[in-house]
């Protein structure tokens, strides 16, 4: 896999995990472009999530696309897909290109500013299977990505996303390791992540 990537590729070298990092995946005109696209034609929706046994709006607006028969449960969520649109597969074709990997829907999630984000979770769900990819293109604003071993609670990673970067996790770190964007209080503009996930 790590041959396809270009030379700007990181990898984090995580203990139990197989990050890799690659700012400017697309290029910035290109991105500026998807962001707007996406941000103008998405059915954003706002759904709400069960946290310890209470109703919360999620802090960020959501829509998915995939293949026919296929759904995505989370968080007491069932989402079920739009059809793919033409950007949307031109994107999962290049990054099923890097990854050597066929995905069948996209998540999609924004983060209008600074109040919205994402807790503390693994994409572990029962079908994504085990030791899944999820390929995750970001648009927009820079965010902070946090990652923390769940047994070793010494071993943390902080990583920026980028506008127009590509972030893949598989093997087993969706075994061993929990992720976020947390909220700030810093003013942030709106950005849009995209992650591509094979739902068994």
């Amino acid at each position: 896999m790590n041959s396809l990537f270009t030379s700007q590729t990181i990898s984090l070298n995580l203990p139990d995990g197989d990050v890799i990092y690659t700012p400017n995946f697309i290029e910035i005109e290109e991105s500026n472009t998807i962001f707007n696209t996406l941000l103008k034609e998405t059915p954003w929706q706002h759904d709400e999530i069960v946290v310890f046994g209470k109703k919360h709006l999620q802090p960020r607006l959501t829509a998915l696309y995939g293949d026919k028969k296929t759904s995505l449960s989370y968080s007491n969520i069932k989402m079920l897909p739009h059809n793919w649109t033409p950007l949307l597969l031109n994107l999962k074709q290049k990054v099923e290109h890097v990854c050597l990997t066929n995905f069948n829907v996209v998540l999609l999630n924004y983060y209008r500013n600074e109040g919205d984000g994402n807790g503390w979770h693994s994409d572990n769900e029962n079908e994504l299977g085990k030791n899944p990819t999820i390929a995750s293109l970001s648009f927009g604003a820079s965010r902070v990505f946090q990652m923390k071993h769940k047994e070793d609670k010494l071993l943390k990673r902080n990583l920026i996303l980028e506008h127009g970067s590509l972030l893949v996790m598989q093997g087993n770190t969706q075994e061993f390791w929990k992720h976020q964007i947390p909220k700030s209080s810093k003013a942030i503009g709106p950005r849009i992540n995209l992650t591509f996930r094979t739902i068994k």
